[in-house]
């Protein structure tokens, strides 16, 4: 069976899981005497254990994928304790928080599913009037939708355990993120759970202010100006080579517009299902695109071919109105040529230059760009020794150079909760929320 490579650029530059130790504790053990430390408020010893147990279940949410274990082998090797084991322990610790959602009837589901397929429908007539292309990740049906009282406007979320949780900013006009804000939070505290808005810019971070939220750092998000990218001149010389090598080996870029996707899903399909059965990963959800054929076929594809055959391609989404795209869900084989990524990128960027698109986004380099001084959140603090110290378990310095020889405007990208502190249980539920629950995640 043909094998394949990381779905997403994060994965691209991942490391191997850390060996396990030699003498071992149980884990189960352990990882109960560590849950109140890692709930409970506690004095700055037990914050930094909690914020590295953070840091561990909030490794597959920043990376985009699946890296759990990387996450659990920083927490737990420098306590003597086999990650690789580990398996009935992260069932006992996550199994308590993943157990507390409400059993549905299923006449009940079945409401609530004719509901969420109006409200997707309503909330994607929005899209063509907004300025983000990411906003389209509505289409994939999974989260709820809250609109503005006007209409024009909404929020789109998902509930896990007593978390509801937003993603991005607001979708709609700047001068409605305020009360649909104070919307959402009101949503929450009636249904007696935590607001938590995920991966929010820093445009947001006035309203967060006004509305009492702490906000944490969870990375930048890489964004190219298409109006002034080019690959003359030195600087781009290596990258100059690298696509034109990939050229001269016979890979073949094709942007296909929308109308023309549904003719090579088959082909589609089989890369995705393929990549999915060699990781032995289930499709992710929520922040990420899932391989859903309508969802697919709704927007244009870029391949690439070798010989005729797709090899690898990439699903876009575009914002017409203010020329953003965004690089959603990303698939190819392995190992047919190292500078197959190089030239998917860099022909996807000049098609859409030639489009008269004016940005790109490349998603987050995660924990990148967080400040180290004295006076920083004990967050960054944390963050930091994982991203310049963690390449054993995650090449996070790979990433975000990855992005960099693509010259791109760093964006900062934020968590804001309620409350003060480490958000353990909300960060546990964000990372339960994209892996698709504790079954999915424990899987892996």
């Amino acid at each position: 069976m043909v094998r394949f490579m990381a779905s997403s650029l994060s994965d691209a530059e991942a490391a191997a899981p850390a060996p396990s130790s030699g003498r071992t504790k149980p884990l189960s053990v352990v990882a109960l005497s560590l849950i109140p430390k890692l709930v409970l408020r506690a004095p700055r010893t037990g914050m930094v254990l909690g914020a590295l147990a953070m840091l561990a279940l909030l490794g597959p949410v920043l990376v985009e994928e699946n890296l759990l274990k990387f996450g659990w082998g920083l927490v737990l090797a420098r306590h003597g304790i086999d990650a690789t084991e580990g398996t009935l322990g992260l069932s006992m610790v996550l199994g308590v928080i993943a157990s507390r959602g409400l059993v549905r009837s299923p006449r009940r589901k079945r409401e609530e599913e004719d509901d969420a397929a109006t409200d997707v429908a309503r909330a994607t007539a929005l899209l063509p009037q907004q300025e983000n292309a990411s906003a389209g990740l509505v289409r994939l049906g999974d989260k709820r939708i809250l609109f503005s009282d006007c209409g024009q406007g909404f929020i789109m979320y998902a509930r896990q355990g007593r978390s509801l949780v937003a993603l991005f900013d607001p979708v709609g006009p700047k001068h409605l993120w305020a009360p649909l804000v104070e919307k959402f939070i009101a949503e929450a505290r009636r249904t007696r759970s935590r607001p938590v808005f995920y991966q929010v810019s820093a445009d947001f971070l006035p309203v967060a202010v006004d509305m009492r939220l702490q906000a944490l750092k969870l990375g930048e998000q890489a964004v190219v100006d298409l109006t002034a990218f080019t690959l003359a001149g030195g600087d781009w010389l290596k990258l100059r080579r690298s696509i034109n090598r990939a050229e001269r080996d016979g890979l073949a870029f094709e942007l296909l517009a929308q109308e023309a996707v549904p003719s090579v899903l088959d082909e589609l399909e089989t890369v995705s299902d393929t990549w999915l059965s060699a990781h032995k990963a289930g499709e992710k959800g929520f922040s990420l695109g899932t391989f859903d054929r309508a969802y697919v076929a709704a927007g244009p594809v870029a391949v690439i071919r070798l010989e005729g055959q797709i090899v690898a391609f990439a699903s876009l989404m575009t914002a017409s109105s203010n020329g953003d795209a965004f690089i959603d869900l990303m698939r190819h084989v392995p190992g047919v040529h190292r500078g197959m990524m190089d030239l998917l990128f860099v022909k996807i960027m000049e098609a859409l230059k030639g489009q008269g698109f004016r940005t790109l986004n490349l998603g987050m380099a995660p924990l990148a760009g967080l400040s180290g001084h004295r006076r920083a959140p004990a967050w960054n603090h944390v963050a930091r020794q994982v991203f310049e110290h963690g390449e054993r378990f995650y090449n996070f310095r790979g990433v975000r150079a990855f992005k960099e020889k693509f010259d791109p405007d760093w964006q900062p990208r934020y968590l804001a909760v309620a409350g003060q502190g480490l958000p353990i249980l909300s960060l546990i539920d964000v990372t339960l929320l994209i892996g698709g629950g504790l079954k999915s995640l424990l899987r892996k």
